[in-house]
């Protein structure tokens, strides 16, 4: 029998009853978008390390650039942790837990080339572009179209990501 006297045993029951999918949805979606979640924090603070140590004759473009990118990444977390919330899940607790999750690989080097860095974000972007599609499969499957919604949003702000990216590293024609 489930503790119904936990509040948050009890919160987490209700939102479940209230969002209408099954358990094993609710499971499986809480459990990839809190995935998602960790990779987004990860690779916020991928752009953000890669913002403080912009050097070169592009700096102040590549300095806005990941400036922005990065406020656009944390942005997302807080509508990824609510979505969780709202069907009834529960999602990340500490930076442990994200360390554990992440499928966004850290960066740690003390030298990485301008170009180097934009070219692992870019990667790193069109791998969540991946990750995303494999969710929005998995929320459509479960008939969860509330999140499936917001998942093409992110999608494409991902892709945008990786295709500004990408054109910063281009050679000139």
């Amino acid at each position: 029998m489930k503790d119904l006297t936990d509040p948050w045993r009890r919160q987490a029951i209700d939102l479940a009853m209230q969002s209408g999918l099954s358990t094993e949805a609710i499971r499986d979606i809480s459990s990839a978008l809190t995935a998602l979640l960790a990779d987004l924090f990860a690779l916020y603070c991928k752009a953000k390390n890669f913002h403080w140590h912009m050097a070169g004759p592009h700096f102040r473009d590549y300095h806005i650039l990941l400036d922005e990118q990065s406020t656009q990444i944390l942005s997302m977390t807080d509508a990824v942790a609510g979505r969780v919330r709202k069907i009834g899940g529960i999602t990340l607790h500490s930076i442990s837990h994200i360390s554990r999750l992440q499928r966004v690989l850290d960066n740690d080097a003390t030298h990485v080339t301008p170009s180097d860095m934009l070219a692992e974000l870019g990667d790193d972007n069109k791998a969540l572009a991946r990750h995303l599609r494999l969710l929005h499969e998995l929320c459509v499957e479960h008939r969860d179209l509330g999140t499936a919604r917001f998942i093409e949003t992110w999608i494409d702000e991902a892709e945008g990501r990786a295709w500004f990216l990408f054109e910063t590293t281009r050679s000139p024609a």
